[in-house]
């Protein structure tokens, strides 16, 4: 599914420029009179790109940042614009994960260019999502002592350090290795 710009903007004039600029490139959007609006509707979107305006009644741009960073990180990056623009404010917001930073009056095909890079990497996000998901359900299929070994392994142990280390024999690690590798569904101790 593609994922949605979701923009901020307590001026409706900008508010409306964004939601038609972005259409007009083939991108979902969907606009809110602030951050108080945003955070009252709270879409639950797994990725998604985000525009907020710094100066808005309630919860301001800074607000907007600090909440949606801690709760989405990377899933959601955001960009900045602004008319009111600082470099200590700019830097500190990079800090929190802000992708990029947008003085008004601005570039229209400056602000796309910056939602299709964000979107793009939406996708390698998704695919890191999907992948972390894949080896944590693999991982779950481990036994305790299968999952003992695998740490032992991680620390570079042998089979032999590792039967010595667990008071069994190379054989029996050999039989555990054996389901380990197909409850991971890999071939080799480097996959």
């Amino acid at each position: 599914m593609t994922p949605s710009v979701f923009i901020m903007d307590d001026d409706a004039g900008m508010r409306d420029s964004l939601v038609v600029l972005l259409r007009s490139q083939g991108i979902r959007c969907r606009a809110f009179a602030g951050g108080a609006d945003f955070f009252r509707a709270m879409p639950t979107d797994e990725t998604a790109c985000v525009i907020t305006d710094m100066r808005m009644p309630e919860v301001d741009g800074a607000e907007v940042v600090r909440r949606i960073s801690a709760e989405r990180g990377a899933a959601w990056p955001i960009l900045v614009i602004t008319a009111h623009a600082d470099v200590p404010l700019a830097v500190s917001l990079m800090k929190q994960g802000v992708v990029d930073f947008i003085e008004k009056p601005f570039d229209p095909s400056r602000l796309i260019e910056s939602v299709r890079a964000s979107l793009s990497r939406l996708g390698q996000v998704s695919e890191h999502q999907r992948l972390t998901a894949i080896a944590r359900e693999r991982y779950e299929r481990l036994t305790p002592r299968e999952t003992e070994l695998l740490t032992l392994f991680s620390r570079g142990h042998s089979y032999k350090s590792a039967a010595r280390e667990l008071g069994i024999s190379p054989l029996t690690v050999g039989d555990h290795v054996k389901a380990i590798y197909r409850k991971l569904e890999v071939n080799s101790r480097g996959e």
